[in-house]
């Protein structure tokens, strides 16, 4: 095991953003929903999707800035 010592706030160090990112960018996109009921089925469907596809989750850790938490 190894320890790392991470600034406060760097995004870019932290692999959720990376699925955070793909949310927004592929579940949500620029479209508006009508209601938040409609988005939270629309990005759970999304997150589920994702759940069957772990190569893509395994991905986000590829990035050199986030190797370090794979």
């Amino acid at each position: 095991m190894r320890l790392f010592y991470l600034p406060g706030y760097r995004p870019g160090l932290n692999p959720d953003e990376y699925l955070n990112q793909d949310v927004k960018s592929n579940a949500v996109g620029r479209r508006r929903p009508p209601a938040a009921e409609t988005m939270r089925k629309d990005i759970s469907g999304y997150l589920r999707g994702r759940q069957r596809r772990p190569q893509i989750v395994m991905n986000y850790f590829n990035h050199e800035s986030v190797r370090y938490a794979s």
